[in-house]
């Protein structure tokens, strides 16, 4: 079953409200534009990887209604600038109503600009080091369903060891499989998608 927008699109049929009410717009045109889309410039490597610690425990319509505010609150999630946090920035982050304010989330966005910075010094750049997995190719699962997806796998299990060995946080295998969908390593379009 798939859910068609104006044009009379298909997508994949992940429950999407009628386009019309700013959360169900704000999914589609995630879906739509960017989901499963490889990405490459360091700077969204490291905003997505941001946004997927802190989606753990919410929702991503959640995530996605408080993005901007995200990048505002996080200096343009510039990993050079959030590596420099401290105790006063954590306070300030966390009395800001419009992110989340988990502490555990906030440190961990902090510690992860670290490790970010220090994968860049090794291998050039953070997105070597990320499509070096798969050699530098997009692993398409030929979804026929959006059923069929799973919530993890191998590869997200391995990416995931790899990134807590070298000091990441809020990278568990779930986590990091949604994001290298969020990044495009993963493609799991359905099959009948038009935005595959």
């Amino acid at each position: 079953m798939c859910e068609s927008d104006k044009v009379k699109k298909k997508r994949c049929d992940f429950g999407f409200m009628p386009s019309g009410d700013p959360a169900s717009d704000r999914m589609i045109s995630y879906h739509d534009l960017r989901w499963c889309k490889p990405e490459h410039r360091d700077g969204e490597l490291y905003a997505m990887l941001v946004l997927e610690g802190m989606q753990a425990g919410v929702s991503w319509s959640l995530i996605l209604k408080k993005e901007d505010d995200f990048r505002r609150a996080f200096d343009g999630f510039d990993p050079n600038v959030v590596a420099t946090y401290g105790k006063v920035k954590v306070e300030e982050l966390m009395s800001d109503k419009s992110i989340i304010r988990n502490k555990r989330k906030i440190e961990a966005t902090i510690s992860n600009a670290k490790a970010f910075l220090k994968v860049q010094e090794e291998f050039g750049t953070f997105d070597k080091f990320i499509w070096s997995f798969t050699d530098g190719n997009v692993v398409d699962h030929h979804l026929a369903e959006a059923k069929d997806m799973p919530a993890k796998d191998g590869l997200s299990e391995k990416v995931s060891a790899e990134l807590k060995r070298r000091g990441f946080k809020f990278v568990g295998p779930t986590i990091i499989y949604s994001y290298l969908q969020g990044i495009g390593v993963i493609n799991d379009h359905c099959e009948y998608c038009d935005f595959r």
